[in-house]
């Protein structure tokens, strides 16, 4: 049994064994990229992703706006985040603190299983095993749009909903 042992301090340092000794004489290469394909920086606005390069199929691009480089978190609309269909696990091993699951979208108010969690474009929660339904209702009342999740594995006490 490996108690107290989580991938940072057990499964990483035996990887990063391997890779070194696998490249040690031969240094990793970037492969070419497959044919069709384009290399873009892209940043958002607000910062709620770091900047990086993405790569797109030639022509699918169409969504970056402002000289191709910037993607609008004002383009969002409704639940961005989670997908409907989600499923996330508890891992017992890890703090609680450190598996919240985040609700990202448009700003509104957000209700879990019929519970009002907060109004904001973005919160926290401390997941609890169980199907959940997620709306994301607007500034006139109206449901923007409802996502249903799963978690699974141990967690908190059932019932009890916290965001931050």
């Amino acid at each position: 049994a490996m108690h107290s042992v989580s991938g940072v301090s057990g499964a990483a340092p035996v990887w990063q064994e391997l890779v070194r000794y696998l490249h040690a004489a031969d240094p990793s290469r970037a492969l070419p990229p497959p044919a069709g394909v384009v290399a873009m920086p892209i940043r958002y606005e607000r910062g709620t992703e770091a900047p990086r390069t993405e790569w797109f199929v030639s022509g699918t691009a169409a969504a970056l706006q402002r000289g191709g480089s910037q993607l609008a978190a004002s383009a969002r609309f409704g639940i961005a985040s989670p997908r409907d269909g989600s499923i996330f696990a508890i891992d017992p091993d890890i703090p609680p603190a450190a598996q919240r699951i985040t609700f990202e979208g448009e700003r509104g108010r957000w209700v879990l299983d019929g519970k009002t969690l907060g109004e904001a474009d973005r919160l926290r929660w401390a997941p609890w095993p169980g199907k959940h339904r997620l709306t994301l209702v607007g500034a006139a009342g109206q449901p923007l749009q409802t996502v249903g999740f799963e978690v699974r594995g141990a967690g908190t006490k059932a019932g009890r909903a916290s965001a931050r």
